[in-house]
């Protein structure tokens, strides 16, 4: 199969515009492309295909994709390359549907942006059907013409990064749990030399005095794991590295502030935080970055049995600061109040952390974007440039001392692990209770909780977890290489 680009007429008279592939192919059958296109009717909007067979030996079924408008560059309004969201939207509704055609190979037009073409069709075809006896065909996207292959390279390795952290997300929570998926990342970076990965066991986090985190597994039969990966991708190995957090809880049940039945069996993706940022180093180290990034990942299961945290409940976190567990329910800013002590030992650069932390990111951003929450003007600025490209879209959110008083107004404890206004400002009593715990000058924090999951509102994702924002977290990893390189 093959997918070629049309960009929407300029002009009334409605004539096709090409691009330079789709020109191509249109001389080499004779003009034929192009004929038909007009008598199909009205010209292709956005996003909109048609199907037009036997035209070429090579390529029985052609696809042809509608661009939208050919110079659409950054749009101030959307926060967004309009030109590259059109591209990845287009080549992902054509390769999907060569695979609704059962043809095993599709090749891409690269439509002016090989990288966005590759991320439109890699990032398309993904569906999690590891499960199903029913699997759709397995469609293997390449680059249509030799112009343009390392961006098309960049683009496959962006695009799987995110599929690896939407496979982790969308697996059952008995088939991921923290032994299992911190095996999972070990072994996709068992290939790199610059990588090591340390499977730190109970024992190891109990020597830690990871208190916080602890009270929150040992609710569940499963052990907990603290994943730590070291990526030394920096031309000097002692380089400050960047570090990323990201929130482990491979199924969260509430523990004895149960949560609703209903919808809880998506609660196996509330590792969403450690997936993303797991995936992106995997994804730094296949592009070969050159910097070093350090992951860390505090994985367990928050589940209410006789052993589980009990509201009301006073435990102690790593840097000694004491916490009342109000709500059982805010489990993940526990193990991440741990993690970011940790975080402090390796003189970072940057401390991002990543968190499907509260419902009420959701109720303020929806799935439009991240929620990120930081001290530093500097590293919003590249998170946000980040952004851009990639459509994986971040806003910036409030760390005023109003939220920090309305969790460190606690009864028994240094600080509550809820607001005490609760339903007001929910995101940003959280981000404000991980402040507490951060003395790092370049620190943010992603709230990814609305953006965990996709319905159609990105529509170069199929239904289901999203492994957002893991392409913006490697573009700015990757921004941060270029800024040492300089």
């Amino acid at each position: 199969g093959l997918v070629l680009g049309v960009y929407s007429s300029e002009k009334d008279d409605g004539a096709a515009q090409f691009t330079s592939a789709g020109d191509a192919f249109d001389r080499l059958v004779s003009g034929k492309l192009r004929a038909l296109l007009s008598l199909c009717g009205p010209p292709l909007k956005k996003g909109k295909t048609r199907i037009f067979h036997g035209l070429h030996q090579d390529f029985p079924s052609v696809v042809v994709v509608g661009l939208g408008k050919k110079n659409a560059g950054i749009n101030e309004q959307e926060n967004w390359n309009e030109g590259k969201e059109n591209i990845r939207t287009a080549v992902a509704v054509g390769c999907r549907q060569i695979q609704d055609l059962e043809i095993p190979c599709v090749e891409v037009d690269p439509c002016g942006d090989a990288q966005a073409a590759a991320e439109g069709a890699v990032l398309g075809l993904h569906e999690y059907n590891e499960l199903k006896q029913k699997k759709k065909p397995i469609v293997t996207p390449q680059l249509h013409g030799s112009a343009e292959r390392e961006a098309w390279q960049k683009g496959v390795i962006y695009a799987e990064g995110q599929n690896l952290a939407r496979y982790l997300m969308e697996a059952p929570a008995n088939y991921i749990t923290p032994i299992k998926f911190a095996e999972h990342i070990e072994q996709k970076l068992r290939s790199f030399s610059n990588v090591r990965v340390h499977i730190r066991p109970e024992s190891w986090i109990t020597t830690q005095e990871m208190g916080a985190f602890l009270s929150v597994a040992k609710g569940s039969a499963e052990p907990p794991i603290f994943l730590e990966i070291h990526y030394l991708g920096g031309a000097n190995t002692n380089d400050s590295p960047l570090v990323f957090v990201g929130k482990g809880v491979t199924f969260d049940s509430g523990g004895i502030s149960l949560k609703p039945s209903s919808g809880m069996d998506a609660m196996r993706a509330d590792m969403g935080g450690a997936a993303t940022v797991c995936s992106a180093i995997v994804t730094a180290a296949a592009l070969n970055l050159p910097l070093n990034i350090i992951g860390l990942a505090p994985l367990c299961e928050n589940m209410p049995s006789g052993k589980a945290n009990k509201p009301g409940d006073v435990v102690r976190a790593k840097n000694g600061k004491t916490i009342q567990v109000d709500n059982t329910d805010a489990e993940g800013r526990l193990l991440l109040a741990d993690a970011l002590c940790y975080a402090h030992n390796f003189n970072a650069r940057a401390v991002v952390n990543a968190a499907t932390l509260t419902g009420a990111m959701d109720v303020a951003l929806g799935s439009a974007a991240t929620g990120v929450f930081t001290n530093s003007s500097w590293l919003w600025t590249h998170l946000y440039e980040a952004s851009i490209l990639t459509g994986d879209r971040v806003w910036r959110m409030p760390l005023f001392e109003h939220y920090t008083k309305q969790v460190t107004d606690c009864p028994l404890a240094d600080v509550s692990n809820i607001g005490k206004y609760s339903r007001a400002g929910g995101a940003c009593t959280a981000a404000a209770f991980l402040k507490e715990f951060v003395t790092a000058s370049h620190w943010a924090h992603l709230d990814i909780a609305g953006v965990m999951s996709n319905k159609d509102e990105v529509p170069y994702l199929r239904k289901g977890m999203a492994g957002r924002p893991t392409r913006t977290l490697v573009e700015f990893a990757a921004r941060l290489s270029q800024d040492s390189h300089n």
